[in-house]
């Protein structure tokens, strides 16, 4: 692949994440603070790209893989979700704002497969050209919530959410400069075509079901991160939040190359379990940390996002990958992705806001010490269960 290619794919990533770190790790703190939604409310809100992620593999494999080439449907889907996310930010009730978020999320959460699939094409050698190319997202989520912070002091307004549609429209034009990558299903879509026997099967191995049930548990306390730690941070008084809050994807993108270095001492079993641990931790932190001498321990927390994430999400893909049949690697990821970013993370949202909501006080404020500590409690109990029900101690290699 030649460097104006890979140029094209990087800017292409880095639009892409941009447009989700300008919307998603603020928008609790302006639905819960501004706009006053309850905690079921704001986990809801929150909960939307969950439901676009279960969504996700119908819409982009019937479409992408039959009807239109994915550059085009990216422009498509950013274009009208343009549109959606601006109407979204001019809402103040929560039926319609959720709607729009909703129907928002479920065009934009295939985006993400779509321009996975884009770059795969144009790729000779993925593992080693894939890696610096991703890493531009993460970058683009690292630079939205940057200028959402530091730029616009934005956490608590519906400004980011007018961001991210100006970005979408962005990425529309920009995804028609992309190379052409049209269908290559050579057979009409099926539901069953996408979670085939050969991977269903994978389940009957004993071990790899312990670590898709940890996975799916994992993501109930992910949830509480994801939808209240900018609003948690805001309500005690921290500033700048959301651009505090990147400093978890510059740890990731640390912790990322640090992963084949742990993988060859630990093995698969140990790095999951520091990443399970590391949630725990991270809750601690923020049980007890504070905007004065404790905001070492709120940094603290967000710094272990690159162990929670790294250790224990992309340990899991490569562990994931190990374990499946060569012809159906796609398809186990996409199962395991559903499983986890989809229906935990959606059962996340819920639980998450029933717990807030549980310690709201009259005056608006939580006891936010009791809601991290039943987070690190739920992780501590996911701990225990993989420690002593996974056995498999090196099931992949880095």
């Amino acid at each position: 692949m030649n460097m104006q290619m890979r140029f094209r794919l990087s800017a292409m990533m880095f639009l892409e994440f941009f447009i989700w770190g300008s919307w998603y790790v603020t928008v609790t703190t302006w639905v819960s603070q501004t706009l006053h939604f309850n905690g079921v409310q704001t986990g809801m809100v929150a909960g939307t790209t969950a439901i676009g992620a279960v969504l996700s593999p119908f819409l982009a494999g019937w479409v992408a893989d039959n009807l239109m080439a994915a550059e085009k449907m990216l422009a498509l889907l950013h274009l009208i979700g343009a549109g959606l996310m601006y109407a979204a930010s001019l809402q103040t009730s929560f039926a319609p704002l959720y709607g729009l978020v909703l129907a928002y999320s479920i065009l934009y959460m295939p985006t993400l497969g779509l321009v996975n699939a884009i770059a795969f094409r144009q790729m000779d050698h993925p593992k080693s050209e894939f890696a610096p190319i991703r890493v531009l997202g993460t970058i683009g989520w690292i630079c939205a919530g940057l200028l959402v912070s530091y730029g616009f002091h934005g956490d608590a307004t519906a400004l980011p959410l007018k961001l991210a549609a100006g970005g979408s429209i962005v990425m529309a034009v920009y995804s028609l400069l992309l190379p052409n990558t049209p269908p290559q299903a050579t057979e009409s879509f099926k539901v069953s075509n996408l979670f085939p026997v050969e991977v269903r099967r994978m389940f009957s191995d004993r071990s790899f079901l312990v670590f898709a049930l940890a996975s799916f548990l994992i993501c109930i306390p992910l949830q509480f991160y994801y939808a209240f730690t900018n609003p948690f941070l805001n309500q005690i008084g921290v500033a700048n939040a959301a651009g505090k809050m990147t400093f978890g994807q510059m740890s990731e993108m640390g912790c990322m190359l640090l992963i084949p270095w742990f993988f060859r001492r630990l093995g698969v079993k140990w790095m999951l379990i520091a990443g399970i641990s590391a949630w725990v931790l991270r809750y601690v932190f923020f049980a007890y940390g504070n905007p004065q001498a404790g905001v070492w321990m709120l940094l603290l927390g967000i710094l272990l996002h690159g162990i929670c994430y790294d250790f224990f999400f992309v340990t899991g893909q490569i562990y994931t990958d190990h374990k499946a049949p060569a012809a159906y690697r796609s398809a186990a990821q996409g199962l395991i992705t559903l499983i986890t970013y989809g229906v935990g993370m959606l059962l996340g949202s819920w639980l998450s806001g029933v717990v807030v909501d549980k310690f709201a006080s009259p005056d608006g404020g939580h006891a936010w010490t009791s809601i991290w500590l039943v987070a690190a409690s739920i992780a501590a109990a996911v701990l225990v269960f993989f420690f002593f029900a996974f056995n498999e101690e090196n099931g992949a290699e880095a």
